[in-house]
């Protein structure tokens, strides 16, 4: 149908003597509408909808009401977001192609066209969560790594090379190459996207979802980004718009500058800390003021990188002079930086810093008062003063059940070496993660902060795993050409790979002769890494406190060896005349760095690095590649197989139900995580992931991890609640994948698995209890999956994590939340009742019920519906969101 443009808003910008066609916002002035208040983010999704205005999904309406947008207001409009493009990196990118072909499959079984399953919107996929740190310390560590990945993913990367040429408009970045969110800050991200509609050129603003929930690093960029799960980035690559309630929106304020010896990691743990305790939880978080200008863009990408940790939707920066200059500095062409300067300003896009826009909430941060910080033991917001970290370490060591002041242990090296580690001592010390590798500033401080302390004689403790993993190769090209990477390589933190490594809980096996100690003395030993993620369990199965903090603050734990240290007051050791050297002594100056980066790096440096870059090395090129529009699925695959959510899927949906008799499968605590929930990080010898594999002849040294796993549903079912670190109240006593199995006599502990298939054998469903903000942390759709295919049917939770909730849905599971002020112990819940939940028939009469009613034993209350828009509760009426876009297609 012809765009109804009812604002007369479509018009032509020319750039350079080329004509492009946008729709100005500023046309809706003479229609008695102000775009000119609305922050930065409303105004993209402004544009977003003109745009894409159809009379159904986007009405004139629906313009103006986001036009006149209230700031006051608690959000309860509904829009239909339109994102030019979806990123994926592996890990979630493999299980969105499976269930791309699975869909397919299900559309011809039904009568469909099957290529109708295809994307609309451009797709690209950037391999990086697969590669281990199983080789560290030397210069041959990065080619074995690479060797060894190949070895444990051919079929998966023999899969993605299928959907290469099995769908139009999808793209893969290979292995070897870096993180998506810094290949996506440093190349893909375009500020304005064009495509030819009508043999015209059409312009409009780049933004993206993505299947990992620091997509938002580009929001540095003024890139309107997010993450979402896997589940709903297919529907939008299938052309679903995503359905979502206009935000409010924080604008948060910054004055100053950075202070001396603070660095861009210490800038956003100060903001993660501030806004996980304002609350910000679904909301937009924009930047602006005079301070803007001060904050260089790779401390801006950190910033949005960190949205998830916080609970933010996005955290924007606004283009300015400085987003050019990043555009500039990283090789985008000349043409391209006029386009997004141009259309900026055309679009009041500009950052004014004189101009305050209406915002809901407002907060402030002097950025000469942020000082130097970690974060830890498990959270990404607890933050702690540097000047604080030892007593801090020592408090949490104190809580840990069982806990003892001291137990240390005699290690023996291989090579001779001999020393005691006790509770704290750094196991892992990691430079990894795009959060910060992005970011030149402090990447050089830590390879001056080696130089000084090589030059010193200082070295690494025996006992510490060392690493070094950037997000991209222009990483080791400015290391090579300064000089830096031969002091890290002294010091261990040789290049073991270009992925995420540590900070996804690929961390490899510990020092053997270390982990032998840990295990015998039930050690607490630490780990130390530059990324954004630290909970319990994910870094390593053994390592049970991890902190965040810059890579230079790595580099010096590294020397110093322990957490129960204070880098203030004690050396790190002596040089070669035996005098005490301390942190201070060589720590880097801000213009020692700034002097390192003028001199090493150009942007001839990106053009080179990114010029080929969905080309591989010949081990990807060389890689068998199946053929045909539909996958023919091995059954002998223990890495990629049919998923079961489309069997007996019919062509209108079956009617909801209510649900009776049900039991709790799991009762847990406040901040349980995604990873909790689904780990991504190593398969435990004798978990029931483990006794699959073996089945299917798989040797434990070929596991693999739970992320590289995604494709095959058998092992993620068994991998549903299956962290080490999970703690499930019903079964006390226990940590790990336990539960209770009241389908046999004296409800006996049992494993989640094991318990579960009992319990859908004998047609009972099942819920779960949880805290507040339950499915925090990474956007993983198989926590919703494993969750719907243990047979659960709703979750009763305190508060969920955006993502999570919306990932629920998209699975056919139901999220309610307990009353206001109430949770599972306050209403005395034990996890052993019966439970029944009626009012959720409403569904099938196209009503979305505010509560439903839930009685358990004795106990009866009314559970909110955290079902927020009309669209979510299709989504649920469907079965799910994936069976809802087949039946759109079909018809």
């Amino acid at each position: 149908m012809a765009h109804p443009n009812s604002f007369g808003a479509r018009t032509t910008l020319d750039v350079g003597g080329k004509p492009y066609h946008i729709y100005r916002l500023g046309a809706l002035k003479d229609h008695g509408l102000d775009p000119s208040r609305l922050p930065y983010g409303l105004k993209i999704l402004l544009e977003n909808l003109l745009r894409t205005e159809d009379g159904g999904d986007v009405t004139a309406d629906d313009i103006r009401a986001l036009a006149s947008w209230d700031p006051n207001a608690q959000p309860n409009r509904e829009i239909s977001f339109t994102p030019a493009r979806v990123i994926l990196q592996d890990f979630t990118g493999v299980p969105a192609v499976v269930d791309l072909a699975a869909m397919r499959q299900a559309m011809k079984a039904l009568g469909g066209e099957p290529s109708r399953i295809n994307p609309l919107a451009p797709v690209e996929l950037v391999i990086d969560h697969s590669v281990i740190v199983d080789d560290f310390g030397h210069n041959d560590s990065y080619r074995r790594n690479v060797e060894i990945e190949y070895q444990r993913n051919v079929e998966r990367y023999q899969f993605l090379r299928w959907g290469q040429t099995a769908f139009d408009g999808f793209r893969v970045v290979p292995p070897g190459t870096g993180i998506v969110h810094q290949v996506n800050l440093e190349h893909l991200a375009r500020g304005v996207f064009t495509r030819q509609v009508d043999g015209v050129t059409e312009a409009y603003p780049d933004t993206c979802v993505g299947t990992d929930s620091h997509t938002p690093m580009v929001n540095g960029l003024g890139v309107v980004a997010w993450g979402v799960g896997g589940i709903e980035a297919e529907a939008a690559m299938l052309g679903q718009p995503i359905s979502m309630l206009i935000p409010r929106v924080v604008g948060f304020k910054l004055s100053g500058a950075l202070p001396e010896g603070t660095t861009a990691t210490d800038l956003v743990l100060t903001i993660t800390d501030m806004l996980r305790k304002h609350g910000v939880v679904g909301k937009f978080v924009e930047f602006y003021g005079q301070g803007v200008a001060a904050v260089p863009l790779a401390n801006r990408a950190t910033i949005g990188n960190m949205s998830p940790e916080y609970g933010s939707t996005i955290s924007i920066f606004p283009i300015d002079d400085e987003t050019l200059n990043y555009m500039r500095f990283t090789g985008r062409s000349a043409e391209q930086v006029a386009l997004v300067e141009a259309y900026a300003k055309a679009q009041g896009l500009w950052h004014d810093p004189q101009h305050e826009p209406a915002y809901s909430e407002r907060l402030e941060l002097d950025l000469g008062t942020v000082v130097p910080s970690i974060a830890g033991p498990k959270r990404p917001q607890d933050r702690i003063l540097l000047t604080e970290s030892r007593p801090s370490f020592q408090k949490s060591l104190a809580a840990l059940p069982g806990s003892t002041a001291s137990n240390p242990a005699a290690v023996h090296l291989n090579d001779g070496i001999d020393f005691e580690i006790d509770h704290g001592a750094v196991a892992i010390a990691a430079i990894t993660s795009c959060t910060n590798t992005s970011n030149p500033a402090v990447m050089v401080a830590a390879g001056l902060l080696a130089k000084k302390a090589v030059e010193r004689g200082l070295k690494r403790k025996p006992w510490v795993k060392t690493s070094l993993a950037p997000g991209s190769r222009v990483v080791t090209d400015y290391y090579e050409k300064s000089g830096l990477m031969q002091y890290l390589d002294a010091l261990g933190f040789n290049l073991v790979g270009y992925g995420c490594t540590t900070c996804i809980g690929n961390s490899g096996p510990l020092i053997p002769e270390v982990s032998e100690a840990v295990r015998s003395h039930d050690l607490a030993v630490t780990s130390v890494l530059s990324g954004n993620r630290n909970f319990e369990g994910r870094i390593h199965s053994e390592v049970k406190m991890n902190y965040l903090m810059s890579p230079p603050l790595v580099v010096a734990y590294a020397l110093a060896g322990s957490m129960d240290f204070d880098l203030y007051q004690s050396p790190l050791g002596q040089d070669q005349n035996g005098k005490d050297v301390y942190l201070r002594d060589i720590w880097p100056s801000s213009q020692e760095v700034q002097d390192v980066i003028q001199s090493s790096i150009t942007a001839d440096m990106y053009k080179h690095g990114y010029a080929d870059v969905f080309a591989g090395n010949d081990a990807w090129r060389d890689l068998p590649t199946p053929e045909g529009n539909l996958y023919h699925w091995d059954p002998a695959s223990t890495y990629v197989r049919n998923p079961p959510y489309f069997e007996g899927m019919r062509r209108a949906p079956d009617p909801v139900h209510d649900i009776r008799g049900a039991r709790v499968l799991a009762k847990l605590g406040d901040s349980v995580t995604t990873d909790h929930i689904s780990p991504a990080g190593s398969i435990a010898k004798d978990s029931p992931a483990a006794q699959y594999l073996q089945s299917q002849g798989v040797q434990p040294k070929d596991f693999n991890s739970y992320g590289s796993r995604r494709g095959n549903h058998e092992v993620m079912i068994r991998g549903t609640f299956a962290n080490v670190r999970l703690r499930n109240q019903i079964a006390p006593d226990t940590e790990g994948g336990w539960t209770r199995d009241f389908t046999q006599d004296g409800a006996p502990v049992a494993t989640i698995f094991d318990a579960s298939q009992n319990y859908q054998k004998a047609g009972i469903p099942l819920v779960i209890l949880a805290g507040k903000e339950y499915g925090s942390g990474s956007s993983r759709d198989w926590a919703a999956k494993g969750t719907v295919l243990l047979g659960v049917r709703a979750v009763i939770a305190e508060s969920y994590e955006r993502i999570h909730r919306s990932n629920l849905i998209g699975m056919g599971v139901l999220p309610l939340q307990f009353p206001e002020g109430q949770n599972a112990d306050s209403l005395g819940l034990r996890g052993k009742e019966t439970f029944e939940i009626t009012g959720i028939e409403a569904f099938n009469d196209g009503k979305t019920p505010k509560t439903v009613h839930v009685k358990a034993g004795d106990v009866e209350f009314d559970a909110l519906v955290r079902i927020d828009t009309p669209s979510e509760a299709a989504y649920y009426r469907h079965g799910g969101i994936l069976q809802y876009a087949i039946r759109q297609l079909l018809n």
